[in-house]
């Protein structure tokens, strides 16, 4: 068994953020202990009585990652739960900061898979990216993670220690972290099971205790899974990555959406929000004469009148080897006037993280 390693490429005191070009090999070793965070906290933790409720408090409110930590349980107890289960769903944890004081996380799993979060601390919120998958299965041209294609779905516990694992780095207490999109590797719906269990860890008052209205969930566009969404009340925020008014331009740049017409992909996001009553959020990456005309924007604006959405406009961020570019800052500027102009809420999210891969579209798997 091995200790969760964490490693990370610090700025000096005073000094510009450094980030390497690459970062050690990691050597994974077997860890063949169950997950501790995969039980519902705290009825099926290991342990009686009030003793659940103390292990459930170590792990979720303290963020411990040592079962020696936790110092009110007896010794003996320790040393019987260490033995059996574990604590970190990592074997190393890798840390690349951003000037702009974003920070992108790259766990590699006890299998040896990799996957990607990225920090993001803000003045008045903290907030976490985290990934559903190795690799992604949808294939969008204007993505890097699309680019590497699908390696597995995260398991449940994989998904919610990112949170728990990033908080410890952060030196914060997990409930600090009060906002999670699930916005990093994959699309969170082809993985339903896993990320609905992990969801509700998120919301659970005795795990995470997080507010629903602060967990956003975005697809590409899975019409079952949004369906889904709605009937199991999950209870988190919509975010809809539609990219393009049309089925011939989102075809281009999603191979996936050969599966699903805009058409039914919208109509999809109307059930939810007539059963939800929650405001949908429409991502829009902007491309370079690909989905950013005059006309476009019109369309766009046809076709999501009588929802009530709100439309964020990605600049695409670059990537090595990507087939697209970005349309310019007077562009996205005149796209977003006009969709505003038909009375559709509208706000242009330039990224963070982008001198180390960690701003949307960008996680890859690259060691800074």
């Amino acid at each position: 068994m091995k200790k969760t390693e964490f490693k990370t490429n610090l700025p000096q005191e005073g000094g510009a953020c450094y980030v390497p070009a690459s970062a050690p090999a990691t050597e994974v070793q077997p860890d063949d202990r169950k997950p501790i965070l995969l039980p519902a906290p705290p009825g099926e933790l290991p342990g009686q009585g009030y003793r659940k409720r103390q292990l459930a408090d170590w792990l979720y409110k303290q963020g411990t990652r040592e079962f020696g930590e936790m110092t009110n349980l007896p010794r003996s107890w320790r040393e019987s739960l260490a033995a059996e289960w574990r604590i970190s769903e990592f074997a190393q944890v890798q840390a690349f900061p951003s000037a702009d004081g974003s920070v992108k996380y790259l766990f590699t799993l006890h299998d040896g898979s990799r996957t990607e979060a990225v920090y993001l601390p803000y003045q008045d919120r903290k907030t976490i990216c985290i990934s559903s998958q190795v690799g992604c299965p949808a294939g969008c041209v204007f993505c890097a993670t699309g680019r590497m294609g699908f390696g597995r779905n995260l398991t449940g516990p994989e998904i919610i220690d990112q949170i728990l694992a990033v908080a410890r780095h952060q030196n914060l207490g997990p409930r600090e972290i009060r906002n999670v999109v699930l916005m990093g590797m994959g699309e969170p719906l082809l993985n339903y099971e896993n990320v609905a269990w992990a969801v509700r860890r998120m919301l659970d008052e005795n795990a995470l205790a997080m507010s629903p209205r602060r967990v956003t969930l975005s697809t590409v566009g899975i019409p079952k899974g949004i369906r889904r969404m709605a009937a199991d009340d999950l209870g988190v925020k919509l975010a809809l990555s539609l990219h393009a008014p049309d089925d011939e331009t989102r075809r281009r740049i999603i191979p996936t959406a050969h599966s699903y017409s805009v058409a039914e992909i919208l109509e999809a996001v109307r059930a939810y929000f007539g059963q939800t009553k929650r405001r949908v959020t429409i991502e829009y990456t902007m491309l370079r004469g690909i989905n950013d005309s005059e006309e476009q924007a019109r369309e766009l604006a046809r076709l999501l009148q009588g929802l009530v959405a709100h439309v964020n406009l990605i600049p695409f961020n670059p990537w090595e080897g990507a087939p697209v570019e970005g349309s310019g800052r007077k562009k996205i500027q005149h796209f977003a006037e006009t969709l505003e102009k038909a009375g559709l809420p509208v706000t242009v999210r330039w990224s963070r993280g982008v001198d180390v891969g960690a701003a949307c579209g960008q996680l890859a798997l690259k060691e800074g």
